[in-house]
């Protein structure tokens, strides 16, 4: 059964952990008048993440699937979902709409330009598009203005069975990680691109007091810094060969 945990107010850790990876694989939920779900889990696990939703909010309810970059973690379920909320639509970058979910996704997405901001009730958000950061040209990191929650996919990744929220170091959790990383097949899964250190710092410019982490614990602090450590702890252990 997962782990379920408010990390932000309405804002619902789904977590589940998966011992071969050693990893969380977390979905988060927004509860508010139009519940949006971001990340859907693969397409296995579509029975476990919808029972999670149901102790909050009836999964029928949900309005919004919105993720960061077309992957099984990160979108495998969308159709389950798609079928189980009639209401439902994905929400996603423009690349992500044209590219893959046009012809993937069995009802049309609904993409955004930064510029523009979706109303869910209380809350709003924008998804801002980060091409290639975490990885993939479709990549985008979604963004609730009202408490300042960074959605921000694989960054920060970092593995373990660990608390569902934290105040403490998960730069330094995320440095192990790729270095670790490095001596398997994931190694050049994050490029450091030209374009990396200006995405970390226009996305620490929003000034996030909570990072929804997929992988990992969620982090509550000052999201600036944490987003420039990172940064250059990516550059340090990514960008070697740059």
């Amino acid at each position: 059964m997962a782990n379920v945990t408010e990390i932000a107010p309405d804002v619902y850790r789904i977590s589940n952990y998966n011992d071969n990876y050693k990893l969380q694989f977390n979905q988060f939920l927004v509860k508010d008048d139009e519940p949006l779900l971001f990340h859907t889990g693969m397409k296995g696990d579509f029975p476990h993440v919808r029972e999670a939703v149901a102790r909050i909010v009836d999964p029928a309810t949900i309005r919004w699937l919105s993720f960061s970059h077309f992957e099984s973690d990160e979108c495998g379920s969308l159709n389950e979902w798609l079928q189980a909320a009639p209401q439902a639509q994905p929400l996603c970058t423009v690349v992500a709409a044209l590219v893959n979910l046009s012809d993937f996704a069995v009802r049309a997405s609904r993409w955004i330009p930064k510029e523009e901001v979706v109303n869910t009730g209380k809350y709003r958000f924008r998804l801002y598009p980060t091409h290639h950061l975490p990885h993939s040209w479709d990549a985008g990191m979604l963004f609730e203005e009202t408490n300042r929650t960074l959605f921000c996919s694989d960054l920060f990744l970092h593995g373990g069975e660990v608390e569902p929220l934290t105040e403490s170091d998960v730069v330094g959790r995320a440095r192990k990680a790729m270095i670790d990383f490095q001596s398997t097949q994931l190694l050049n899964a994050t490029p450091y691109a030209v374009s990396t250190e200006r995405l970390m710092r226009e996305l620490g410019a929003l000034k996030p007091g909570t990072l929804a982490i997929m992988h990992g614990s969620s982090y509550r602090g000052d999201g600036e810094k944490a987003l420039l450590d990172l940064a250059s702890v990516m550059k340090e252990v990514l960008g070697k060969d740059e």
